[in-house]
């Protein structure tokens, strides 16, 4: 593949943590602005090189980092502007409810503490129980619309979630369809670490889906209940819902390309601890909910025919799911165990096999040990010719050959149509970060995909406050 070299350029510094980059024309305007959503709460705009304040709902976000260090998944963590904003003033946004903290789904147990021992049948069919009182924390999802005054004002809460874990929430998690004018919402599979309830395959819950909302549709139900399976929901609720996908483990939102008279979808799926993944589909046949319910019901299983499934817990990306245990007589070699055999089988055929996978270990020169996916967005423009066409995505830091200060890493993929797995390329940056560490957090797009943001952040805590910049990636 070519390489490409691009440059960074600020547009706007010592911010908080960006978690999502869009843009969109406001009513009664003429040109794009930029929005930048913080991970705390904010939402900024910048338009003639000039930034203002869009939204702000700092009191509504769940206190960030005081269980984890200073690390966090959870805060303001999606926003999308109805394909009829500039007419209509609609938006959305997903974030973390102030006051609901709970205990978590294991009390008294580090988020991390779960490993699945294929020796032990308890650890892989583990349930999530007294969900009323064991869960960390609840997600909203709620409809503003933008007042001719310039002011927000809720309209309705879409959904209510409660989440087992800390984690995996998703990020970039709102987007409108072009296809379908639908509201589409990625959930990450609940948290903790190798998904220990397997809600990522259980049609019946919320998390590690890729659900698609239709907002026109108004269910009259301002205050729905706070649930975590899709039968708990009110049934007009449910009849505003279809599942694109499950097997999601975390998501760094989905984007779309035009290919012809059609759309490419692109989906990030987070690894756990060898491989990361980028997903892509054209054709799929979502279920409606209240399709899955029914069946449910039934105790039979709905057709699955031409509905995506990325294989998670089962298969992280293009390999089964393993565990990784040291070898004690070397400790540069270690040995991965299949954690899941039975469900690995169970979805092999059904599984969506990736477009890319990148690895956490990675002995070639040309390429980098990966951390975490952040950001998967198609660039149409014409400035950086190399990349016409491509997918770029960002990784949150380059593993463990990299010293200190942490760098991420940006890299591209060519579209493929014909689902075979696909190699990708680094893209050098020319920016001098100087002895700040810079983790490449987020990426965003502007409405035709002409342009591409960076967000990056001088550390992993969200309490470490305004270290964030955005950057526009330029020739």
């Amino acid at each position: 593949m070519i390489k490409v070299k691009v440059r960074l350029r600020p547009i706007v510094s010592k911010i908080n943590l960006p978690t999502v980059l869009k843009t969109t024309i406001l009513p009664g305007d003429s040109i794009e602005s930029l929005f930048i959503v913080t991970q705390v709460g904010e939402i900024f705009y910048i338009r003639n090189g000039v930034i203002r304040t869009f939204f702000d709902i700092r009191p509504r976000i769940l206190k960030l980092g005081l269980s984890s260090g200073g690390y966090d998944e959870r805060g303001l963590l999606g926003l999308a502007f109805h394909p009829k904003f500039y007419y209509n003033g609609l938006f959305y946004l997903h974030y973390s409810v102030a006051g609901t903290q709970g205990p978590g789904a294991f009390p008294g147990a580090p988020q991390e503490s779960f490993k699945p021992n294929p020796c032990d049948a308890r650890t892989l069919n583990l349930k999530w129980t007294n969900r009323e009182i064991q869960y960390d924390h609840i997600d909203t999802v709620e409809e503003y619309i933008l007042h001719p005054n310039g002011q927000p004002q809720k309209r309705r809460t879409l959904l209510h979630i409660r989440r087992p874990f800390f984690n995996h929430n998703g990020v970039n998690s709102l987007n409108f369809s072009p296809e379908t004018g639908n509201l589409i919402l990625t959930t990450g599979d609940g948290g903790s670490g190798y998904d220990p309830f397997n809600l990522s395959q259980d049609d019946m819950e919320i998390a590690g889906k890729i659900i698609e909302i239709d907002v026109g549709k108004h269910t009259f139900i301002d205050n729905p209940p706070v649930v975590t399976r899709f039968n708990e929901l009110p049934v007009p609720i449910q009849e505003t819902l279809t599942v694109i996908a499950k097997g999601v483990r975390n998501i760094p939102g989905i984007s779309f390309q035009r290919f012809y008279n059609q759309y490419i979808k692109y989906a990030g799926n987070v690894g756990q601890d060898l491989v990361e993944s980028i997903f892509s589909f054209i054709h799929y046949k979502p279920i409606p909910v209240t399709r899955l319910i029914q069946a449910s019901f039934m105790r039979s299983e709905p057709e699955h025919e031409g509905f995506i499934n990325f294989g998670w817990r089962g298969w992280e990306g293009a390999f089964p799911t393993s565990t990784i245990t040291g070898c004690s007589a070397n400790p540069a070699l270690n040995e991965k165990t299949i954690a899941y055999y039975d469900e690995a089988v169970k979805t092999s055929a059904r599984r969506l096999p990736p477009l890319i996978s990148y690895f956490h270990e990675d002995r070639r020169t040309d390429k980098f040990r990966a951390t975490a996916l952040t950001g998967v967005q198609p660039y149409m423009g014409n400035e950086i010719p190399a990349l016409t066409g491509n997918v770029v995505f960002t990784d949150l830091a380059r593993g463990k050959e990299s010293r200190l200060p942490v760098r991420g890493a940006l890299a591209y993929t060519r579209v493929r149509t014909d689902c075979k797995l696909n190699d990708f390329s680094v893209i050098e940056t020319d920016y001098n970060f100087g002895s700040q560490s810079a983790y490449y957090v987020s990426l965003g797009t502007n409405l035709n995909q002409t342009k591409l943001y960076l967000g990056v952040y001088g550390s992993m805590k969200v309490v470490d406050n305004n270290q964030g910049t955005v950057f526009e990636i330029v020739p």
